[in-house]
């Protein structure tokens, strides 16, 4: 039998490690991501539809594939940018899926009709061939009758084959929708793939790059060496995509006097956009602002949150060119 004074430390030993091993369930379980939730329930729904199963089998895994790299990300505990950043590119890759299913339908949907407008026309004349041939027998009976008729039948044949040129039309024309659909399908994930390697992340604002103060010399415009690299392959998409405007944003953080920092984001902006222009991005593709202290994304009480203060941002449009400023 413990002793009374035993006993009461043997409790509190057994409830204090009942304590720690639940803070520590606790503390394992992932985050919650609202971008990846909404991935897994878009990808759950597509992997569901039968049409979508039959006609975008490749695109399905590929969703589910990005879907899955989101999901290691959280389970992992990488940073809540980057888990969002892959959820956001696995909802893509599902829409893409879904986009495929339904060309690919509505291109069964115009094989099937362009086969019944062809039987219809092959029975139409089947019958006009019969009726052609009654007419005949009664052709001996009065000439002007027979006249008649063949005047009738020619003109049916000329409807028929105005019917017959409408209806490749009709077909050439779903075909190039079709085509169309496909090139920018085949865009987006151009587009997708040049923004990933840019770690382009979304935002309400649209998609955004941050470019870090290591690519200056502190306190100074001058871009390092790594910084240009980074600016030479913004510039590359830039140039391929014309559609696309671009707004560089300046920051700085909270050390000395507001119209230095003001001065210092504005020349860092312009110094952006001066590499960028002369990379052959278009003007009017362009802009620049400083923005000084304002806005910072951290804490201005510590160093990493001073760096992180010190940043230019480029906001790209979407793809009709709208941008959302501040």
């Amino acid at each position: 039998m413990i002793p009374f004074h035993n006993f009461s430390k043997f409790s509190l030993s057994v409830l204090a490690s009942a304590a720690l091993a639940t803070l520590g369930a606790c503390s394992s379980v992932p985050p919650v991501n609202p971008t990846l939730e909404m991935a897994r329930a878009e990808n759950r729904s597509a992997q569901a539809a039968p049409q979508t199963q039959a006609l975008a089998a490749l695109e399905l895994r590929q969703a589910a594939d990005a879907v899955a790299r989101a999901e290691t990300a959280l389970q992992q505990r990488e940073s809540a940018e980057q888990v969002t950043q892959l959820a956001y590119l696995a909802r893509q890759r599902v829409a893409l899926a879904q986009e495929t299913a339904a060309r690919k339908a509505s291109e069964a949907a115009v094989v099937a009709a362009s086969a019944q407008r062809d039987q219809l026309r092959l029975e139409a004349r089947i019958r006009e061939a019969d009726d052609a041939t009654r007419r005949a027998g009664q052709a001996t009976q009065a000439a002007n009758s027979a006249q008649q008729q063949a005047a009738s039948a020619q003109r049916d044949a000329v409807q028929s084959q105005q019917q017959a040129d409408a209806a490749r039309q009709s077909a050439a024309s779903a075909q190039q929708q079709a085509s169309a659909t496909e090139s920018r399908n085949q865009a987006l994930e151009a587009q997708l793939r040049e923004l990933t390697a840019l770690n382009a992340r979304k935002t309400d604002r649209g998609m955004v790059i941050t470019l870090g103060d290591v690519l200056f010399e502190s306190g100074l415009a001058q871009m390092s060496a790594g910084g240009l690299r980074t600016i030479e392959r913004l510039g590359a998409f830039m140039v391929a995509y014309p559609q696309r405007q671009a707004l560089i944003e300046g920051y700085t953080d909270s050390v000395g006097s507001a119209g230095s920092n003001q001065t210092l984001s504005e020349r860092r902006a312009d110094a952006v956009l001066t590499a960028l222009l002369g990379l052959g991005v278009a003007r009017g593709q362009v802009s620049a602002q400083g923005f000084g202290e304002t806005y910072p994304v951290a804490a201005n009480t510590d160093a990493g949150g001073r760096q992180m203060n010190r940043r230019v941002e480029v906001v790209l449009s979407d793809e009709a060119g709208k941008l959302i400023r501040r």
